[in-house]
């Protein structure tokens, strides 16, 4: 398996190097060459399979080879062995054809952890078995930060660096990314935006004195490793739903486009996934992009649901790679009026592509209070903010005849007041989720600025203070 930039300028990598590297040196994000295939016989087969032999199962054609298959194996199993429910992402059903996909029940609450958890053992393994070390820069809106620090704190070759705009995540948020408690993992409060965060982590790889001196890699969805193993639990949700016999539609809560874009892979494999429907907040760049076929970009608004405030979803790009047929220059050309005009008009045979196999829709921060009251009332079902958003557009899409199921990212204890607010009641973390009051945080509060960060990065990890006494001897 070769993978290749979105940008087209970018040398075609294999799955280690893709996996190490992240985002490709064109400022392009890595896609494979062609898509695996598997057939009717094989995904029938996944129904009532342990989770991790459906992801080994699933994830094998991406690495295609490159480890053996032993060692993947067991890498998989170890990961998912940290999750704390039998399924690792169980149904509920909230409906007739209404079905909950629960992903929250890894280390840190999150969906983000069914990625993280395989990508730092993909990438220690790879490593190790180099002889390498590499260091992390990645930027969250919430949920992935905390994620990442949690999975990458026991890699001893892997420095890890996680900038979060300051003040616009919520405190369990910020607490489980500041008290990790490890020397090789660093939050970084940035006085910002996320955009302005994301941006910071692409233009660090753009600068490539710094980017090859401190070997940067990144674990952001813009890394394949994290696409790849989102892809599964759609399969696992879709064949105890029926499939491939039956049809399966998935309302997913997304910003960054990378949990809906697993959607997308899933299909391209041979899921027979009827409709993927994109929910979102108030920031509703998505949304609009999809009923207008222009992506402007507006300023970020900074609402209960922070992991959704965004303004650049990275991960559209490898999407808009597949709606103009594979041509990198379509995408080059996007993607520079984008950082230079902030906006771009997708051509007519783009934007039916997109809407051939996308819905969208965008919830007010008022109607997401409602919502998350309306289902406890109505279930007695207590739903984060995001999940709360995408119920309520996935009833606008649902077709009787069809199962659809809404991807439920975050635990609801995670944005407690919000909940409080909506429901009066008080949702508690689980005893091997909590954070302790009196654990310690460690955090930096920095400008926004990238030569700032960097300095900092280069004098604060093993890796980049050798590259730095090195680079002024």
């Amino acid at each position: 398996m070769r993978y290749i930039s979105t940008r087209g300028h970018a040398t075609a990598l294999s799955f280690n190097e893709a996996l190490l590297v992240g985002l490709a040196s064109d400022g392009g994000l890595y896609v494979p060459a062609a898509w695996p295939k598997l057939s009717f016989g094989e995904i029938r087969s996944f129904r009532g399979k342990p989770y991790a032999e459906v992801a080994f199962a699933v994830m094998s054609p991406f690495v295609g080879g490159e480890i053996d298959d032993v060692d993947l194996q067991q890498m998989i199993e170890e990961a998912y062995a940290t999750f704390h429910h039998p399924a690792v992402t169980p149904l509920v059903q909230m409906g007739p054809n209404d079905w909950l996909l629960e992903l929250y029940h890894g280390p840190t609450l999150a969906f983000k952890d069914l990625a993280m958890q395989i990508l730092a053992r993909l990438m220690d393994h790879v490593l190790t078995e180099r002889g390498e070390r590499i260091m992390i820069a990645g930027a969250t809106s919430g949920d992935t930060g905390g994620a990442a620090l949690e999975a990458f704190k026991t890699c001893d070759g892997i420095e890890t660096f996680f900038m979060f705009p300051d003040g616009k995540v919520s405190d369990f948020q910020r607490r489980q990314m500041t008290t990790v408690g490890a020397d090789n993992c660093h939050a970084l409060a940035i006085d910002g935006s996320f955009d302005d965060c994301q941006t910071m982590v692409k233009d660090m790889f753009a600068n490539q004195a710094f980017a090859s001196r401190v070997k940067l890699s990144a674990v952001n969805s813009i890394n394949w490793g994290r696409v790849m193993a989102q892809v599964v639990y759609y399969f696992t949700a879709a064949t105890a739903l029926g499939a491939p016999e039956q049809k399966v539609s998935f309302t997913v809560p997304t910003g960054n486009f990378g949990d809906i874009y697993a959607g997308y892979v899933a299909k391209q494999m041979g899921l027979p996934i009827d409709r993927l429907v994109i929910a979102t907040n108030e920031n509703d760049i998505l949304a609009r992009t999809l009923a207008t076929g222009n992506d402007k970009l507006g300023s970020v608004k900074a609402t209960i649901t922070p992991s959704m405030d965004i303004q650049i979803s990275s991960n559209f790009e490898r999407l808009l790679f597949e709606a103009a047929g594979r041509d990198p220059t379509i995408v080059r050309d996007l993607m520079a009026a984008l950082k230079h005009d902030h906006n771009y008009s997708l051509p007519d045979e783009m934007i039916k592509f997109i809407r051939d196999s996308f819905d969208a829709g965008a919830v007010s921060e008022v109607e997401t209070v409602d919502e998350v009251a309306r289902i406890f009332r109505d279930t007695g079902y207590i739903a984060d903010p995001h999940t709360a958003i995408a119920v309520k557009v996935a009833h606008d899409y649902a077709d009787p005849e069809v199962p659809m199921v809404t991807l439920s990212t975050a635990h609801p204890a995670k944005f407690p007041d919000t909940v409080h607010d909506a429901t009066g009641k008080t949702a508690h973390p689980p005893v091997w989720g909590d954070i302790p009051r009196e654990r310690s945080e460690s955090v930096a509060y920095l400008a926004n600025d990238r030569a700032c960060v960097e300095e900092y990065m280069l004098k604060h990890s093993r890796l980049g203070l050798e590259a730095y006494q090195s680079h002024t001897a």
